[in-house]
């Protein structure tokens, strides 16, 4: 028999029971498909518990895992190195043992931009995304690297959206600015892309609807929303409506679960598999 494989999804669920998640049911989806001897575990682990369990993985012989907020930030602390796009966002979802070393890798951002160029080329492109939160980092940084020559962020917060814009200006080779999200947004007539990185729409807040003026949205425009719960939100619905082309949620979490799958395996996984998959789970 072959040698079990698992990997490990550091969440931060507390007092219930597991249950396979969504991106635990895609990936495993992938690897029946492939025939692929391995496993893919959704087990809980708390902030005190961090080091233990990274320790833990690499004792047991896992090939990588993921990990989900809170454990971003602080699963560095004990990792052996870091890939490029998550040494600038100083922020990990992925990890992969290389040569014994465990390397921190994110996954979110280069999830998107496979999608995007499924749509469009991003370089050269201007792009507007609303939020400066995780998501947001990780797609901006990653579609500066893919060549996007203006970010615009548009967040609530000042404070967020601020720190964002100067890591994107500073530290990629795109120009970025941030507008203050205080009012209804109007998009610029020059956009390519325009992007929802923020929760609004998410389940089960489901009749949310970002405040922009949708006068401003063009055909000429891809838009794209990071929410997979439910992968056909009002951004998703109005956008096609205007005759834009479209990036729903689950696109990014199917193409970042290929990038995973590719990290830890070397394989290329069929991705229709995996949002066969997901699509089942959202119905």
């Amino acid at each position: 028999m072959n040698e079990l494989n698992f990997k490990q999804e550091l969440t931060a669920a507390f007092g219930q029971p597991i249950a396979e998640n969504p991106t635990q049911v895609m990936i495993e989806a992938a690897y029946r498909h492939h025939n692929l001897d391995w496993r893919y575990l959704t087990i809980e682990v708390g902030p005190h518990d961090l080091e233990a369990a990274v320790r833990g993985a690499k004792v047991m012989g896992f090939q990588g895992f993921n990990c989900t907020i809170p454990h971003k930030v602080k699963v560095i602390e004990y990792l052996d190195g870091l890939g490029q796009s998550a040494s600038l966002m100083g922020a990990v979802n992925c990890v992969v043992r290389r040569d014994g070393q465990w390397i921190g890798e994110n996954t979110d951002g280069k999830g998107f931009v496979s999608s995007l160029k499924e749509l469009t080329d991003p370089a050269r492109k201007k792009v507007v995304i609303f939020g400066a939160g995780g998501a947001a980092r990780a797609i901006s940084v990653e579609v500066a690297l893919a060549g996007a020559s203006h970010v615009t962020v548009v967040n609530r917060s000042t404070e967020r959206g601020e720190e964002l814009t100067k890591l994107l200006q500073d530290k990629l080779p795109c120009y970025a600015d941030f507008v203050a999200w205080n009012s209804t947004y109007s998009i610029p007539a020059e956009t390519d892309v325009v992007i929802n990185a923020t929760s609004i729409g998410l389940f089960p807040d489901i009749d949310a609807r970002l405040d922009f003026d949708l006068n401003t949205l063009t055909s000429a425009m891809v838009v794209a929303d990071v929410i997979p719960n439910p992968p056909v939100t009002n951004l998703v619905r109005d956008a096609r409506a205007k005759g834009c082309k479209v990036i729903d949620g689950l696109g990014m979490l199917v193409n970042q679960g290929v990038i995973g799958i590719r990290h830890w395996t070397g394989i290329d996984p069929d991705p229709t598999v995996m949002r066969s998959a997901l699509e089942e789970v959202f119905g």
